[in-house]
């Protein structure tokens, strides 16, 4: 039987002009049927920080008044088997040069979804991927991704990849999930530091993870999977 997995995007610092050094794609995934189990959890630690069920997660709310709450959730996510995150960084957008490769920004940037996606991606699976609606990325773009993603996978009948849907991250608690993981990772490699909380953030998930998340990881690694792009090839 098939296992379904829904895998949840975001991206930081992603425009082409917008003053930001590095650029930060993420995606948490897990099986389908685990859900509900994990939005239910992710509700619970709120609910104990004494925060609504309803508040959104997010990189910018960490503050010291907060921090705990943070800390407990980059715990959760490690010690939760069905959760799993996969990011790939461009530490420095000014050394881009599309001219060069014959290509827009926007096609670059749906290459740049596929090596942030092949790595999940499984033959033996199917997926329904799931990506914050922004005003940069319309449905007509969401569906472009979708072909682009499902050529390079070889899955023209789309089988593998079912769908790609924009949705609110104010609604979905996994989404929610991946801005912190990426959010963490853009604050990083932007060498940011006025934040003590959101450093001690990032110092909690090196310690989980066992990485120093400036170099790449193992290519199947399945916990905590990152790519730090060089551009070689595009």
């Amino acid at each position: 039987m098939t296992t379904q997995f829904n895998i949840y995007c975001d991206e930081s610092c992603h425009l082409e002009n917008d003053g930001q050094k590095a650029m930060v794609l993420g995606a948490v995934w897990c099986p389908k049927d685990k859900r509900q189990e994990i939005s239910k959890r992710i509700r619970e630690i709120k609910v104990k920080h004494r925060l609504s069920p309803s508040f959104e997660v997010k990189w910018t709310k960490i503050s010291p008044s907060k921090f705990s709450f943070y800390l407990d959730l980059v715990d959760y996510f490690f010690d939760d088997d069905d959760l799993h995150f996969r990011g790939v960084v461009i530490p420095d957008k000014r050394h881009l040069n599309h001219e060069m490769h014959g290509q827009s920004h926007d096609e670059w940037y749906y290459k740049m979804y596929f090596v942030l996606l092949k790595t999940i991606f499984d033959p033996e699976g199917k997926y329904s991927v799931y990506i914050d609606i922004k005003d940069t990325l319309g449905n007509e773009k969401v569906e472009k991704l979708h072909e682009v993603l499902c050529n390079n996978a070889f899955d023209f009948s789309r089988k593998m990849i079912g769908k790609i849907q924009r949705v609110h991250s104010h609604e979905v608690d996994l989404l929610q999930l991946a801005d912190l993981l990426i959010g963490a990772l853009s604050y990083l490699h932007r060498d940011l530091e006025e934040s003590r909380a959101k450093s001690q953030i990032i110092n909690r998930i090196r310690e989980r993870s066992g990485y120093q998340l400036l170099r790449n990881t193992l290519l199947r690694e399945d916990k905590f999977n990152l790519l730090v792009w060089n551009g070689r090839n595009w």
